[in-house]
């Protein structure tokens, strides 16, 4: 694993947050390309025994703010500013999903990342374009 995928696999998983809660498992990170696999657990599922769409669309956008975040200036940071998702088939509970992030463009204010998500097969699932939005990196409170 090269340092820049090891950094950003070791950051997903110390974080508290829902992106660790997701379980995302890095496979390639580069400035133009972030790629993952993420099983779909039955915690993260709906009753019909197919992934939850909040959490297809959370692996892509996770996806695309990893992409965002390798390409920020010192002293920024990155929020996303709209996303738009088209499902296509059912991922179900128990099957591994890859996502496939890249970037559509890369400007001073903002970058556009679209992100396809698959089945083991190559079958698309779904398609998703977000924008995310280059911002002052906030200080923490004190």
């Amino acid at each position: 694993m090269d340092d820049l995928l090891t950094q950003l696999q070791e950051g997903l998983s110390r974080s508290p947050d829902f992106a660790n809660f997701l379980g995302i498992r890095l496979r390639s990170a580069t400035r133009d390309e972030i790629v993952a696999d993420l099983e779909i657990r039955p915690d993260l599922g709906q009753s019909a025994g197919i992934a939850h769409g909040g959490v297809l669309m959370s692996f892509a956008d996770t996806l695309g703010g990893i992409g965002a975040s390798v390409n920020l200036p010192p002293g920024t940071a990155t929020i996303t500013l709209e996303s738009k998702t088209n499902f296509l088939a059912p991922a179900p509970t128990g099957s591994i999903v890859t996502g496939r992030s890249e970037i559509l463009h890369r400007g001073r204010r903002t970058t556009v990342w679209q992100t396809r998500i698959s089945n083991a097969d190559g079958r698309l699932l779904a398609q998703i374009t977000q924008t995310e939005m280059v911002i002052e990196q906030p200080q923490p409170a004190s």
